[in-house]
């Protein structure tokens, strides 16, 4: 996770954009913005976030699919996304978080929830980066010593015959006195 933490704001409204980065700034945050879905997809690729801020209604593409596009790629599948509507029907809310969507926060943007809630799923993500993190050094470790048992064995396969030769040999001159 990037220190501060990145968290991109996509918006069609820049006025809404603006409002949301200006909060974000005054807990610490640093921010990037994009005005769709596409171009969402695109700073998340270059940017490599720590979170996005979506709107579901936008042009070009909208946030669930873009959502649902950063849930299926590999590199972004556990980057959280938090889906930012004026759309507040169950049934809405349900096709958000199904698209993959970590978190669902209605428009007019309670700023104290929306705070909240970007350190609620910052911190999941941050434990999930520690894990993540311990899980790839675990797998150095056991490679590292994956090639030390390997080369140990190797070495004691070649000792083992002149440790015998050496003993025959022991054995050959004690008989022979």
């Amino acid at each position: 996770m990037h220190d501060p933490p990145r968290i991109l704001v996509v918006d069609d409204n820049e006025t809404n954009r603006d409002i949301i980065a200006t909060r974000l700034h005054a807990h610490g945050y640093e921010t990037l913005q994009a005005a769709d879905g596409e171009q969402a997809l695109a700073a998340v690729s270059e940017h490599r976030p720590d979170l996005v801020l979506l709107d579901v209604m936008m042009p070009n593409l909208d946030g669930i699919e873009a959502c649902r596009r950063l849930k299926s790629d590999s590199s972004s599948e556990f980057l959280p996304v938090i889906l930012v509507t004026a759309k507040t029907d169950s049934k809405d809310v349900v096709a958000g978080l199904d698209a993959g969507a970590d978190e669902y926060l209605t428009k007019p943007i309670d700023q104290a929830a929306l705070v909240a809630r970007v350190r609620s799923v910052l911190r999941v993500k941050a434990l999930h980066d520690q894990v993540q993190a311990q899980a790839a050094a675990l797998a150095t470790w056991n490679r590292t010593l994956e090639q030390r048992d390997r080369a140990g064995r190797a070495d004691r396969t070649v000792r083992a015959p002149e440790a015998f030769l050496a003993t025959a040999h022991r054995q050959a001159r004690l008989r022979r006195r």
